[in-house]
């Protein structure tokens, strides 16, 4: 997987006319990722969940079997830096990148279908094998008293302690790990179709699921608009297997 050939390739310009929040993501030959059947790949090594329906593997970002990237970022409501290094061997991740300011509602979608994950682990007793992984990447409105405010708004369980909400220090460390790390383009314009908002980023819904091995389970591109049931049914048989 090339990600950084993929990136040169789809250009700026592809992500720069869309608002708010995109769904999918093009392969690296122009189409749109998951479009094709996945019905002869085999299950990688490591992993519990069998081949997903739509196939990823050409995309830019991690796909079923891949590693997940290594990264550290600063959890600011915690006073800790999270990597997720540190749950291989312990924990599963649900991973999703946001921010507060999202105009369009993609952004609470997503932050939704992790908390009803999070709910769902502890009423079924695994919320101590499962971490919930929430990147901003507007480091500058998403402060500390900002994010601790939007989690109270979003309902997440503080108490579970399996909940980061990760904050880098500054945009361009964002915007290192979500498009080069991830491989989801990411760009910061300004939004002068939204009233009181300076600026905006166009960027992709995007969900993973990462086993306590360190590999993807699933990836949802349509992180918005999946079932949550979908996610919660997955995550379990991911920490169950």
């Amino acid at each position: 997987m090339n990600r950084r050939r993929y990136l040169q390739s789809i250009g700026v310009s592809s992500i720069a006319a869309a608002a708010g929040c995109l769904d999918s993501l093009p392969d690296s030959d122009g189409a749109r990722a998951g479009t094709s059947e996945n019905s002869d790949r085999k299950r990688p090594d490591g992993v519990v969940l069998g081949p997903p329906e739509q196939d990823l593997s050409e995309a830019s970002h991690p796909s079923y079997g891949d590693d997940v990237p290594s990264v550290s970022v600063p959890d600011p409501l915690s006073d800790q830096t999270v990597s997720t290094d540190q749950f291989e061997g312990d924990r599963s991740i649900l991973l999703t990148f946001f921010y507060t300011s999202c105009p369009d509602g993609v952004c609470p979608a997503l932050l939704l279908r992790l908390r009803r994950a999070q709910e769902a682990a502890a009423e079924r007793g695994y919320g101590d094998s499962i971490a919930f992984l929430a990147m901003t990447f507007d480091p500058e409105r998403d402060t500390e008293s900002v994010l601790e405010t939007y989690a109270d708004e979003q309902g997440i369980d503080d108490d579970a302690e399996n909940w980061h909400f990760l904050r880098p220090e500054r945009y361009d460390d964002g915007e290192e790990i979500v498009t080069e790390q991830f491989g989801l383009p990411l760009e910061k314009r300004d939004a002068d179709e939204y009233e009181n908002l300076d600026y905006m980023f166009p960027h992709f819904a995007y969900i993973f699921l990462v086993n306590e091995r360190g590999l993807v389970e699933r990836v949802y591109p349509d992180g918005a608009t999946v079932p949550p049931s979908e996610v919660v049914d997955d995550l379990e048989t991911v920490v169950n297997g």
